[in-house]
């Protein structure tokens, strides 16, 4: 399978990186705000969802992935300890809340509540996978109030 290369300039855009980004796990000495490049930087992990939906049942894969946003004017944390450089967190998802068009907000959702606000000018976002991949027979799973939807 070849290395996702995405870009995100809307949100629809930044909802498909949120769907390959979803259950990625990184480290909190991981991410980083830079702010005189206006730039917020990630490594993390991320499970291969396209992969799993092929036949070969309890075969599942992660890889390494580069994620970047640029325009950041401002981050903010909530719900994570930034002095715990190993902790290591569960991304949920990727959202846009629109400000004055073209700026906004956009924020990393964690397991457990934390979460990562982005002020950006605009979005400008890349996810990239860096080549390396192992094998996992772990398969996130969800739970909701609703006992028949899982995914």
């Amino acid at each position: 399978m070849q290395d996702l290369k995405l870009i995100a300039l809307d949100p629809e855009d930044l909802r498909v990186l949120s769907c390959h980004l979803q259950d990625a796990v990184l480290r909190v000495g991981d991410m980083v705000y830079l702010k005189k490049e206006l730039r917020f930087a990630a490594i993390a992990n991320r499970f291969d969802w396209e992969r799993a939906t092929q036949p070969r049942e309890g075969v599942y894969q992660r890889r390494r992935t580069g994620l970047r946003f640029e325009r950041v004017t401002a981050a903010k944390v909530h719900g994570i300890d930034l002095k715990q450089k190993d902790a290591v967190l569960e991304l949920l998802a990727l959202t846009f809340e629109p400000g004055e068009e073209p700026s906004g907000t956009l924020t990393l959702l964690f397991a457990g509540g934390g979460a990562i606000r982005l002020q950006v000018e605009c979005i400008e976002a890349e996810l990239r996978d860096l080549g390396a991949v192992w094998r996992t027979a772990r398969k996130p799973e969800h739970t909701s109030d609703d006992p028949s939807t899982t995914s």
